[in-house]
């Protein structure tokens, strides 16, 4: 017994001293795992992404924040590294020093004439330039700053924006840099990717604000950029500008002009804040007014996959109705397209491509006031001058042929390049933005958004950017003064005639 004894208190005290030196190690690995989760756990709760992680919306157009939930926190934690960090540093893409002799040919085609309103909407900094002051200053109203340096993208994320906005602008920022690379000038500007303007011209008057966006009013400031959808609007089905230009042009070919339903057509929602669209559902009477308005339910239409509302099975009336929603509408490109008669409700705003646009000859003006009748009049002229009106709905219609993406493309660059020459800095990475690049930002996109992306690529163009008109104040004068006396012909008719 005795030495069982002393063998069973040896084996104890054996085990017990292994145990002990295990339990040091073993204690080790776990504190170092919550470090590490902790760590984690704060990095992903504190990176900003462009799917809107950790972005609230913006103060000055409220919507409900993107839910993430779905998402484990590993998931996300693993996606958010991957990324964020692993993804650009080899990335070809990102290195695009080429100097342009990649072209095919060197001839480049003339710009569209309204190409010239770059000079204009940049004209409030000619004498003073672009200074870090004013980025500095126009943070306040952007959800975004857009770095570009040596053909690389930084983006230093402020604010979330609707749906996937923020997503297929940067997307769009890229394919740039894809079609022309090394040609591209270092750049550094603030980017709201929200509708309304907000630089106002009588209150920012003594220190105006470069601030890029979606669209402008003369009253203001900002500086019109192609729009998100030009790549594609995967929340509502809509695919990139040159795919669904085709569509819609196959789909307005079913129908011959004479065979068109003569009355005029709007389809969309009338629940955006928009007086407008709200009178517009009292013109809704075919005989009466010679109108056809329809609600949009989005909610009903996702269920069937915006079956029922496909743009190319939109071009069935001679007429078709443009009203602005909450400000200008990315519709616009969509009906001017269905080569029916485009029927523009004296808009607000005015995107990039829009004051391209000349009443009476690729449009009919119609005016807020007395609306209804407005529209009947219109509608009744065009059934009784078929040819004339058949012939302004094909004029809109190759307006936008001529708006194919290569000149989107090339609106951009010119656009970034007259402004890089007003720059009174050298534009630099910041610390706190994130590089983005094809990998880094396809990464971040759901399923859906992948395919839309990968539709709307774009490959290194075969020409240089079309050649930029220099700037020349008296024709933007020119245009403004015949377009306010045609609009202004066009009302005396209707009250001559029906009020």
């Amino acid at each position: 017994m005795g030495v069982l004894s002393r063998t069973t208190t040896a084996a104890s005290a054996t085990s017990t001293s292994t145990r002990s030196s295990l339990f040091a190690p073993l204690l080790a690995i776990v504190c170092f795992s919550i470090v590490l989760l902790f760590e984690v756990e704060s990095y992903i709760s504190r990176t900003k992404t462009i799917a809107g992680h950790n972005l609230d919306p913006t103060p000055w157009h409220q919507f409900p924040a993107k839910n993430f939930t779905d998402e484990s926190r590993l998931t996300l934690a693993s996606k958010i590294i991957q990324c964020s960090y692993f993804s650009c540093h080899s990335s070809p893409e990102n290195n695009n020093t080429n100097t342009g002799s990649f072209f095919k040919t060197d001839k480049a085609e003339k710009c569209p004439e309204f190409f010239r309103w770059v000079h204009q909407d940049l004209e409030p900094w000619a004498e003073t330039g672009v200074t870090l002051t004013h980025i500095q200053k126009a943070k306040n109203h952007a959800s975004m700053r857009v770095v570009i340096v040596e053909g690389k993208l930084y983006v230093d994320l402020y604010y979330a924006c609707v749906q996937s906005r923020t997503m297929f602008t940067v997307w769009g920022f890229l394919q740039l840099l894809r079609r022309y690379p090394g040609l591209v000038p270092d750049v550094d500007l603030m980017f709201d990717c929200m509708d309304k303007p907000t630089i106002n011209r009588t209150h920012y008057g003594s220190l105006p604000l470069p601030m890029f966006r979606y669209c402008t009013t003369p009253d203001h400031f900002d500086i019109p950029f192609p729009d998100w959808s030009f790549w594609g609007w995967p929340e509502v089905n809509i695919g990139a500008w040159d795919e669904e230009f085709s569509s819609i042009i196959q789909g307005s070919s079913r129908r011959s002009w004479r065979r068109k339903w003569p009355v005029a057509h709007w389809k969309g929602n009338p629940e955006v804040s928009s007086p407008i669209r709200q009178e517009l559902l009292n013109c809704n009477h075919s005989r009466l007014w010679r109108a056809q308005i329809l609600r949009q339910d989005w909610e009903e239409e996702a269920k069937d996959g915006f079956e029922n509302s496909k743009l190319s099975s939109q071009c069935e009336h001679r007429y078709k109705i443009y009203a602005e929603g909450f400000a200008w509408s990315v519709s616009l490109k969509y009906i001017l397209s269905c080569g029916s008669l485009p029927l523009i409700i004296s808009p607000e705003y005015e995107d990039f491509f829009s004051r391209g646009l000349v009443p009476m000859k690729n449009y009919w003006p119609i005016s807020t006031t007395n609306l209804c009748p407005n529209i009947k009049y219109a509608a009744e002229w065009g059934n009784a001058h078929l040819r004339e009106a058949e012939a302004m709905g094909k004029a809109a219609q190759d307006f936008m042929a001529s708006m194919n993406m290569d000149r989107v493309y090339d609106y951009m660059f010119h656009l970034l390049n007259e402004y890089s020459k007003l720059q009174r800095f050298k534009p630099a990475p910041l610390s706190s933005a994130l590089e983005v690049c094809l990998e880094s930002l396809y990464c971040y996109a759901d399923e859906t958004e992948k395919e839309f992306l990968e539709k709307s690529a774009s490959m290194t163009a075969s020409a240089p950017p079309c050649t930029l008109q220099l700037k020349d104040d008296n024709i933007i004068e020119s245009w403004l003064d015949n377009k306010i006396r045609v609009i202004q012909e066009v009302e005396n008719y209707v009250s001559i005639d029906y009020i």
